[in-house]
């Protein structure tokens, strides 16, 4: 059965973080987890947040495709896809609470180290993108956030605006086709889950379409600052809640 008010908020988180994904390519699993998970379980939250950022990231791939570097990017993602059961793992076994911690902890570092510019240029990619990828892919399995250690490494190597976005895009899409197997299998799946879903779709929809319209109208840099403000706040309000404050 939904709940009418976390249908409402959910309505709107997902059309924010849709928005946000769409202009900046990344940002779906962060806006949306971490105000999410404040209403719903993490069982519930990361499967829906795995659907729905699966069809946005298809929207995006779409248009950004002729950009992918299969050629650059393929250590990576066979990295991410070794890490993601190990996180589908750790999803299933971990209490809520912890789950709420964690997922809120990950948020926290990672948008407090995007909005201080965290920069460290590392010379040999390939043999880096295996670490990068693995921790990603087990991020992504446990909270659908494997988006932040990927990101902050094509920073570093100051990946060109366009090649960084399809790469990221194409990346997460990876993932995705691995990771549905894993929660199918483990009944992460439910009926809740694909209620939410379809609830959240038209959001999700108008979201990505607008943040897309609007790449080339907003400055990206006062976008994504103001985006990590609102996640953060919102990491934190996941650990609070996660201690049983909320």
């Amino acid at each position: 059965m939904i709940n009418s008010i976390i249908g409402i908020v959910g309505f709107f988180v997902i059309f924010l973080a849709s928005v946000t994904q769409g202009l900046a390519g990344f940002g779906f699993a962060l806006v949306s987890a971490s105000i999410m998970i404040i209403f719903l379980p993490p069982k519930v939250v990361v499967p829906i947040i795995l659907i729905q950022g699966t069809l946005i990231n298809l929207i995006i791939l779409i248009k950004a495709k002729k950009w992918v570097d299969l050629k650059r990017i393929w250590p990576l993602i066979l990295a991410g896809i070794v890490g993601v059961p190990f996180g589908t793992f750790f999803l299933i076994v971990l209490k809520d609470s912890t789950s709420k911690m964690f997922i809120g902890s990950v948020i926290i570092l990672f948008s407090v180290a995007f909005l201080m510019g965290f920069k460290k240029k590392i010379k040999n990619e390939k043999l880096a993108f295996v670490p990068v990828g693995f921790i990603s892919g087990l991020l992504s399995g446990s909270t659908t956030m494997g988006g932040p250690p990927v990101i902050l490494f094509f920073a570093n190597q100051d990946v060109e605006k366009q090649v960084f976005r399809a790469n990221l895009v194409a990346y997460f899409m990876s993932l995705s086709l691995i990771a549905f197997p894993s929660y199918f299998l483990s009944g992460l799946i439910t009926m809740e889950v694909i209620e939410y879903t379809i609830l959240f779709l038209p959001a999700m929809i108008l979201g990505a379409i607008i943040g897309i319209k609007l790449v080339h109208k907003i400055e990206e840099k006062l976008f994504r600052k103001i985006a990590l403000i609102i996640v953060i706040i919102a990491g934190v309000l996941s650990v609070v809640s996660g201690l049983g404050i909320l």
